[in-house]
């Protein structure tokens, strides 16, 4: 895009490196890592000279048994009728990039469900980090789970060689209702945690938008640092949290109103002094609904929205809506990067990139990853127009089928489906890596991005596997799916 003149001004990099494009990217694993139920590389993390990814299995199976309502006409991927008539154990797998060596370092183990049949404890693992807790005699990886809504709860594992993990908390963390926990993060010496999904509901809302830090969690105490919700009830979790220059940020989910983002300098004893920096969804208010992403730049909080659900909300009756990329500055004062233009309390608001929300792609639902690497900022969206194919679209709201008619709808999926990535240099200015999940159409998302000494780690979503609705004369059958289960691809010059 062209240079606004009334844009900001950013730190200048005499030196900046030239920056990834789609060519410097190579895939070094597909299907799944052989097993394309392996959907989602939920996290990852670079610990010991390796590079750590956590998988979610057979997730659109498990939104077909989940009580969240859905507007398919017909379903997606091929799934049984019980949903543990697949091996549904969450697996945690490494990568050596001196040899190309992919390895199965742990998977979950059974247990017995509240309704005594034998269940993984573990369906996923959504978060990791590396942190020395006070016993740690080194750093440690921890990971946190994503739980059967019939077993006892979501747990922090805990590892110090990257092969035997073991359980540091109390199942829901100090056994509160809570099935997954999304976000690890530390900062000053502590680890910082929140539930995020609840039994019986919803994995991103956990409906107790309380924070927990702990000093040593293998002890497993974990303390609240903030009152229930920052005192606003509507605040249905903390989604995202970061550790940036003096202050620690957390991110919420609002249904209501849109997220809202606070900051603690985490002094003094718990809980701490909150400050909020961020009101109503930067003042789009439900259609920035939650806090997906987070990520430090060149001395800038950069903030990315989204609705849960791939960015149709349908509990709420929110979306489809694109979501928003927020630049937020130390001093308080913010910019609208990527968005629609309007007026609020802080000021008039313009997308100083020119981009409209989603980077002027309805499609893409949420700002899902963001890194900065080698002088560049990278973000990763999850992009849901590969659904349409299934959707039922007399659901859809009319000035949506009227859009979709109009375009036509092969053409929307062979133009948009793949997730995008884009980069920028500046925060301002953005060119995209890839706008179609790297070639293939059912990578719909991008969850992991990490930066190493051996590049930029990118992990695609990709659940259309191992059998994929496919349409024939009018009729749906499940065929065989090549391109399907999650992947990941390395980036570097």
């Amino acid at each position: 895009m062209i240079a606004n003149p009334s844009r900001s001004l950013q730190p200048f990099d005499p030196n900046p490196s030239p920056g990834l494009s789609g060519q410097h990217f190579r895939r070094i694993a597909a299907h799944g890592f052989g097993d394309p139920y392996n959907a989602y590389p939920h996290s990852m993390a670079w610990y010991k000279g390796y590079l750590y990814v956590g998988t979610t299995r057979a997730n659109l199976c498990m939104l077909k048994v989940s009580k969240i309502p859905t507007k398919f006409a017909f379903w997606p991927v091929d799934c049984p009728d019980n949903l543990y008539d697949l091996d549904m154990r969450a697996q945690i797998w490494r990568y050596h990039p001196a040899d190309g060596e992919w390895r199965e370092v742990y998977r979950s183990p059974l247990i017995t469900g509240e309704k005594g049949n034998v269940i993984p404890r573990d369906m996923g693992y959504r978060g990791m980090a590396v942190f020395q807790g006070e016993s740690d005699p080194e750093p440690a990886l921890y990971v946190s789970t994503y739980a059967s809504a019939e077993g006892p709860g979501a747990y922090v594992l805990r590892s110090v060689d990257g092969e035997h993990f073991a359980p540091v908390s109390k199942p829901g963390l100090l056994e509160l209702p809570t099935t997954s926990i999304r976000t690890l993060t530390p900062f000053k010496d502590r680890l910082f945690t929140a539930p995020t999904g609840r039994a019986g509901g919803s994995p991103n809302v956990a409906d107790i938008a309380v924070i927990y830090e702990s000093r040593d969690p293998i002890r497993g105490d974990w303390t609240p640092v903030n009152a229930p919700g920052f005192g606003d009830p509507d605040n249905a979790g903390v989604f995202e949290m970061i550790g940036f220059g003096d202050h620690l940020y957390a991110g919420t989910m609002n249904f209501k109103r849109g997220f809202q983002v606070w900051r603690t300098r985490a002094a003094g004893d718990p809980p701490y002094a909150w400050e909020q920096i961020i009101a109503e969804g930067a003042y789009r208010g439900p259609l920035n609904q939650g806090v997906v992403s987070l990520a430090e730049f060149k001395g800038a909080l950069y903030i990315g929205g989204g609705i849960q659900n791939g960015g149709i909300d349908s509990v709420h009756k929110v979306g489809p809506a694109a979501p928003e990329l927020i630049r937020f500055h130390p001093d308080g004062h913010w910019d609208l990067i990527v968005g629609a233009q309007r007026d609020t309390p802080d000021g008039s608001k313009q997308p100083l990139s020119g981009f409209r929300p989603g980077f002027n792609n309805l499609f893409n639902g949420y700002f899902w990853r963001m890194a900065a690497h080698e002088g560049w900022l990278y973000l990763g969206t999850l992009d849901w127009s590969r659904m349409l194919s299934y959707a039922d679209r007399e659901r859809w709201p009319a000035w949506f089928r009227r859009t979709v008619d109009r375009i036509g709808l092969e053409k929307i999926i062979e133009r948009q489906a793949g997730f995008d990535l884009y980069r920028s240099a500046d925060g301002e200015n953005w060119l995209p890596v890839t706008t179609s999940g790297f070639g293939n159409p059912y990578n719909y998302g991008l969850r992991s991005l990490v930066s190493t000494p051996h590049g930029l780690f990118v992990g695609a979503v990709n659940p259309f596997g191992p059998r994929v609705a496919c349409r024939e004369r009018e009729e749906w059958a499940y065929r065989d799916n090549p391109d399907g289960g999650l992947e990941i691809w390395l980036g570097h010059r």
